[in-house]
């Protein structure tokens, strides 16, 4: 299947973000979400990145913009989410600062069609 865009907002549930990841500064991979209507479990996470950007005031230091996860869910479909950080004045919901980019894999039969 080739790459799907989705960029849409996922809603992390309750008490399944990765602590260890949260102790390391990192926004904790949520390992359940739900994504129109169905509930995601995260089995592994395949690789990690991190996307910085300038300051917006000129200082010169580069701050952490998104965290990114190419992950694999329990029914072997691959996505990628990432993790948008505020900055500036920007106020974000929970909701809105968790999104799925795009869908390498579709294991679910139509569940995850991106149009």
């Amino acid at each position: 299947m080739p790459v799907s865009f989705v960029s849409e907002s996922i809603i992390p549930l309750d008490a399944s973000f990765d602590v260890a990841g949260m102790a390391r500064g990192e926004p904790g991979l949520p390992h359940k979400f739900r994504w129109r209507k169905t509930e995601f479990t995260v089995a592994r996470m395949l690789e990690q990145w991190k996307e910085h950007g300038d300051c917006a005031h000129g200082s010169g230091e580069r701050y952490v913009r998104k965290h990114g996860y190419r992950v694999q869910t329990t029914d072997g479909s691959v996505l990628r989410l990432y993790f948008q950080r505020s900055f500036g004045r920007a106020k974000f919901k929970t909701t809105q600062r968790w999104w799925i980019q795009s869908i390498e894999r579709d294991c679910r039969a139509g569940a995850l069609k991106a149009d």
